[in-house]
């Protein structure tokens, strides 16, 4: 299966506390990474998938399961 990657812009909680990094990998974005620019909040995945759009639907699915984080942005 194919790793695709791809980033996510998000708003709500500050994704870099210890508490809602714990809920990510919960929720299973164990495949993520996140971070800050220019105020932005983003969480890049490198998500294995049969194709880009079953990935990133997966991962939408995923961080919906994270109280307050909403996808503003798909790149």
């Amino acid at each position: 299966m194919p790793t695709h990657r791809f980033t996510l812009i998000v708003e709500g909680p500050d994704l870099q506390t210890e508490r809602v990094i714990d809920a990510l990998f919960q929720a299973g974005c164990d495949d993520a990474s996140v971070g800050r620019t220019d105020g932005a909040q983003y969480v890049e995945f490198d998500r294995k998938a049969k194709s880009f759009s079953q990935a990133v639907f997966s991962a939408v699915q995923d961080l919906e399961k994270v109280e307050g984080v909403q996808i503003t942005r798909v790149f």
